[in-house]
């Protein structure tokens, strides 16, 4: 009665984890949420225009202003090849539609951002090693290449022009997401690699969730010429356009004199986030997990001294009241034990330091101690957590 890809559809364990963190006294390491005092304050004054449907492609003002924007980062981006996205996921789900039959070949990073790896899988999708010094052996290579979800990795400009430069060779089409690039805290070579792509296939997106909001949902991509026209059907067969509303607000904030200084702002804000988190990392992790201070981004990666499986610690922590990714779930293939993300950016210093000590605690408990199976732990997690009260003990 049902497709059959569905059979492989999973949940997405970030949104899954997220919907059991409203506990009060919950400290969350899990999403990539923003700071709730960095979201900005909105006064709403609708254009009548605001209401109405609007061009699959996106509003022509705000276009041209991100066509502005990336041409400044050398991308081959005039405004007709520029299309306004709900949210960044849907280029994502736009891309993989387009490229993506049962058993094709994609070449993505290992780890890598897991909302991808779903999308991908849906559609059938083969993962292969995406190598910064080899050519893709695939015809779509994803790679999110500055500040990477989930490791915070910042690829070298060298290992951008030799994964553009394979790319070309081989006719593979890069499809780049570069949701953080703004919020860099430190030296790191950020420049895109699809500005070194003329004469190839690419795309390229970002998303304005982690500089404004992301309760609009609206993202960009900027794609070569032989696929922009595609992705654009693609689109009107999903959601005609994406909130004209939405776009609205974003195009004010983005033409505000200001926007500049409030990514300043962000950037400043978010470094002395980082900074007192990596204290409290050590404080309360030194000796039990290994990790490198991120240059920008939203998330520490951590190697556990132990290799635990860490989805099978999940509802512990969950049940004590902090939240956090396993590394696992962003594997694409053979998952490494003994990893997991932690997001900095939503606690504050207080909470913080409070949910490291909580996580620190539950590592030291599980190193002489067996581990539960990790299907009975997950499938709690997900599923009977939200059929509980959160009061109960």
């Amino acid at each position: 009665m049902f497709s059959q890809r569905i059979a492989t559809l999973r949940p997405s364990p970030i949104r899954e984890i997220l919907s059991v963190i409203d506990r009060p006294g919950m400290v969350s390491f899990a999403g990539g949420l923003p700071a709730p005092e960095m979201l900005p304050p909105l006064t709403l004054s609708a254009a009548p225009t605001s209401l109405q449907y609007g061009p699959s492609e996106g509003d022509p003002e705000l276009r041209a202003v991100v066509s502005e924007q990336l041409r400044a980062l050398g991308i081959d981006a005039p405004t007709e090849r520029v299309m306004i996205l709900s949210g960044s996921q849907q280029g994502i789900d736009l891309v993989a539609k387009l490229f993506v039959d049962p058993g094709t070949p994609v070449a993505v990073e290992s780890p890598t951002y897991l909302a991808a790896l779903q999308v991908f899988r849906l559609y059938g999708a083969d993962f292969t090693d995406l190598s910064w010094s080899a050519a893709p052996a695939a015809p779509l290579a994803y790679v999110v290449p500055t500040f990477a979800n989930p490791t915070g990795r910042c690829a070298t400009d060298h290992e951008r022009d030799t994964l553009a430069r394979a790319c070309l060779d081989t006719g593979t089409t890069l499809f780049e997401d570069d949701p953080y690039r703004e919020l860099a805290y430190g030296p790191c070579d950020r420049a895109p690699v699809t500005a070194r792509m003329r004469g190839g296939s690419w795309v390229y997106q970002g998303s304005f969730s982690k500089t404004f909001a992301p309760g609009l949902r609206l993202g960009f991509l900027a794609a070569s010429e032989d696929l922009f026209s595609r992705l654009v059907m693609l689109k009107q067969a999903v959601d005609l356009h994406s909130s004209t509303l939405s776009q609205q607000l974003v195009r004010s904030a983005l033409t505000d004199p200001s926007w500049s200084s409030r990514l300043d702002g962000l950037a400043s804000f978010y470094r002395k986030r980082r900074d007192a988190f990596d204290a409290a990392l050590r404080r309360h992790l030194g000796g039990l997990a290994e990790w490198e201070t991120p240059a920008g981004g939203l998330f520490f990666w951590l190697h556990l001294t132990r290799p635990v499986d860490t989805r099978a610690l999940l509802a512990t922590a969950i049940d004590r009241g902090v939240a956090f990714m396993p590394g696992e779930e962003f594997f694409p293939d053979n998952p490494e034990l003994g990893t997991m993300r932690l997001n900095f950016s939503h606690a504050d210093a207080e909470d913080a330091e409070r949910g490291l000590r909580v996580l620190a605690q539950l590592l030291r408990e599980t190193a002489d101690a067996p581990a539960p199976p990790v299907t009975c732990i997950m499938q709690r997690t997900v599923q009977g957590e939200r059929s509980r009260s959160w009061g109960d003990p």
